[in-house]
């Protein structure tokens, strides 16, 4: 956990100000000097919490070491200038709340296209109760990318309502659609557990997303666009989810799997505001000894819609249920076998 300092806004932009007007570098450095061994002492808190001006203490520490370094007045200023900025201002995108000017504590926001997770994560309503459940890391990690608080989320394959209790958690409105009725009075039931601070939506609707009227679904909220949809599909049929014909887990072939799912990615794309994002979580399967890109035919089939890929995210994982046990067979079968066993997941982004 990060630990924050708080400073007095008005007296730290005074010495920001002191600093600017300074003509003389070593003044400079060493008006810095005496405000890092500051730094150092003051109380720390383990999360932004306080009055006054909140900043991660080694980030600050780290920007005044930067003018510290610096080998000119005018790199010196422009660092100081920044720090101001980063005080006075707040910059955002377009589509989420991460502050810009601070973006140097936003080090748990991960921009990289491969993602190792060691465990899922177990707190608060998340549980693991559901076979084929994705780690909540995945749906918290896109919500702080690409939603703002207030969106709205929708989610047409809800599962054990993963996405939805980030939702709640981080204040985004989310609409989850489930086959199954069973699942979805558990899931709901899940949701509800989970604190909503920011009296948000997160509401479950039992219908087929491949039919099932998006638009009216939301009108009853008035809405008429979501800011962000998370796609969690079947990986076809590698776990039976029995909820009848319509069930993308019983789709007779992979094209049959595809065509039903290009359904559902048109009714979302639909109701997507232009412009916007939305994922798909998908992985591969083996069928009759060869493997089969799940994934990359999903993501063609999403292209094929005119949706714009901007990234390919590779996420680890560890046991399944079904292999947990058998960690040494599944290793003896790869060998015997010729193949390797599957490590990883997609999560494919595009933009509408």
């Amino acid at each position: 956990m990060h630990a924050y300092i708080h400073l007095d806004q008005e007296r730290f932009l005074d010495w920001l100000t002191a600093c600017l007007a300074e003509t003389d570098l070593a003044g400079i450095r060493e008006a810095v000097a005496l405000f890092q061994r500051e730094v150092k002492v003051l109380p720390v808190n383990g999360a932004e919490e306080g009055s006054g001006l909140s900043f991660r203490q080694d980030v600050l520490l780290e920007e005044l070491q930067q003018v510290a370094e610096s080998r000119t007045l005018r790199r010196a200023r422009y660092y100081l200038e920044r720090l101001r900025r980063s005080v006075v201002e707040v910059r955002t995108g377009e589509v989420n709340d991460i502050n810009l000017n601070r973006w140097k504590e936003y080090d748990d926001v991960l921009t990289d296209s491969l993602w190792l997770m060691e465990r899922r994560d177990t707190s608060g309503a998340h549980g693991a109760w559901y076979w084929g459940n994705f780690v909540p890391q995945i749906p918290h990690q896109l919500l702080l990318r690409y939603t703002r608080a207030g969106d709205w989320v929708l989610d047409p394959f809800v599962g054990s309502g993963t996405t939805l209790i980030e939702c709640r958690r981080l204040g985004r409105n989310g609409v989850g659609l489930e086959l199954n009725p069973e699942v979805a009075a558990r899931a709901t039931d899940a949701v509800m557990q989970e604190p909503n601070p920011m009296d948000v939506v997160t509401d479950i609707v039992v219908g087929d997303s491949t039919s099932l009227d998006f638009a009216a679904t939301l009108a009853g909220y008035g809405v008429e666009r979501v800011h962000f949809a998370l796609l969690h599909p079947p990986y076809h049929d590698i776990i039976n989810f029995d909820g009848g014909p319509r069930d993308l887990s019983n789709a007779p072939t992979v094209d049959d799997f595809l065509s039903q799912f290009s359904q559902v990615v048109a009714r979302t794309l639909a109701l997507l505001e232009p412009g916007r994002y939305f994922a798909v979580v998908i992985g591969d399967k083996y069928q009759a000894g060869a493997w089969i890109p799940l994934g990359f035919y999903t993501m063609q089939a999403v292209m094929a819609q005119g949706a714009t890929l901007k990234s390919i995210v590779v996420k680890n994982f560890e046991k399944t249920k079904a292999k947990r046990a058998q960690e040494a067979l599944w290793r003896y079968r790869a060998l015997v076998g010729g193949f390797y066993l599957f490590k990883h997941e997609y999560i494919f982004l595009f933009q509408a």
